[in-house]
């Protein structure tokens, strides 16, 4: 759609107002105000649309988004420098997009943009933040998320910098996070509980949808184990930046497959070594229940970020119920063990676990059904 008329349809989008008693939607949903009746029929749509029920790439797309939207935002900087949660990403689609630190978030922008117009009544940061919230109901062991209504749209992209990428080190990670919203070592770790249903596709531009750790369609421990292990190899090439050896680089695609190796972020490689991440980082493993309650504190704190939160309605009740997790525990995949751990918190005991039977590595499926053609959506748009 034009430009143009794109600010003409957010402009319509209904902002927060004061919460009556409750008042009961036509699915017969309880919740505090009529707003939040109109993200009913926008979850369908995003489902029956977009995520088709699964927590594949438009999914983990669209939680990456959330992150990259809310945390454009600056205390030190001031209000000029963002405005956090409010979709400036879906408002400015040809600035925000285009820095460095949002390579391929174009994808999920333009998949998010008509929803805009098919759903005039809720604004570009309410669509951002809950359409991440639906995406990970489709996640097993993710947790239902807390959503707020009720943001103003954007009046102006946010400014190049703001972003954390995997490159830089744990200090100007940390003061990153802190700037942004006063986060802490512990709530920054919490929030990288979300690499569990990541993958990168411009880390390492030879590899489509490279995963962070074994089960990436599960929101589970997995990672937190994965990325302590000792690194063997690359999944592609072995001059990326951000990049560094992962224990599970060996994959299908010199043989024409599309399952991929792991890749590791040297952000993650460092945060789960520097002591004053490293306890954080270890107390998660095979702690589901702990990562998933940490993760959406975490995640209601950046999500708010920049707004009034006074201001805001909770709609909660309108999210999907979350996909209950697998129950398994963590395990150590094939072909590695307990010998390949680099530990450096000594305070915590780490927990016994189970190894993968096998001679060889596990390929990581490419699709969340196993198999390694799977479809995704991808709308034009401005970004």
């Amino acid at each position: 759609m034009a430009f143009a008329s794109l600010l003409a349809f957010v402009a319509v989008a209904a902002i927060a107002r004061a919460a009556p008693a409750s008042v009961t939607c036509s699915d017969g949903t309880t919740v505090p105000d009529s707003v939040c009746c109109d993200f009913i029929p926008l979850a369908e749509d995003l489902q029956s649309t977009l995520f088709m029920n699964q927590c594949g790439e438009d999914a983990h797309e669209v939680i990456r988004l959330t992150f990259h939207d809310a945390i454009s935002i600056s205390q030190s900087l001031g209000p000029s420098a963002g405005g956090g949660a409010d979709g400036s990403m879906l408002i400015f689609p040809t600035v925000e997009p285009n820095f460095p630190a949002n390579n391929g978030i174009d994808d999920s922008v333009n998949n998010l943009i008509p929803f805009l117009s098919t759903h005039p009544t809720i604004s570009a940061g309410d669509l951002v933040q809950f359409a991440g919230a639906v995406a990970l109901t489709n996640c097993p062991g993710a947790p239902r998320l807390q959503f707020m209504a009720g943001r103003p749209n954007a009046t102006a992209p946010a400014v190049i910098g703001l972003i954390p990428q995997p490159q830089d080190n744990v200090t100007s990670i940390l003061d990153r996070f802190a700037d942004a919203g006063n986060f802490s070592p512990f709530e920054v770790v919490s929030l990288l509980a979300s690499h569990s249903v990541a993958r990168a596709d411009k880390v390492d531009l030879t590899l489509d949808a490279a995963p962070f750790d074994s089960t990436p369609f599960d929101f589970d421990t997995q990672i937190f184990l994965e990325v302590l292990l000792k690194g063997t190899g690359f999944p592609g090439t072995d001059d990326n930046v951000g990049e560094v050896e992962s224990p599970l680089p060996f994959g299908d695609t010199s043989t024409g497959g599309n399952d991929t190796g792991e890749m590791r972020l040297q952000s993650d490689f460092a945060l789960a070594r520097d002591s004053r991440t490293a306890c954080f980082w270890q107390g998660f493993v095979d702690q589901q229940d702990f990562m998933s309650q940490s993760f959406g504190a975490a995640m209601a704190k950046l999500a708010v970020l920049g707004q009034n939160t006074a201001n805001l309605v909770d709609c909660s009740a309108v999210v999907p119920a979350a996909t209950p997790s697998s129950g398994n525990p963590a395990t150590f995949p094939a072909t590695t063990s307990p010998d390949d751990l680099e530990l450096t918190c000594t305070t915590e005991t780490f927990p016994s676990l189970s190894v993968d039977p096998g001679a060889v590595e596990t390929l990581i499926p490419h699709c969340p059904d196993g198999s390694e053609d799977c479809p995704t959506v991808q709308f034009s748009g401005p970004a």
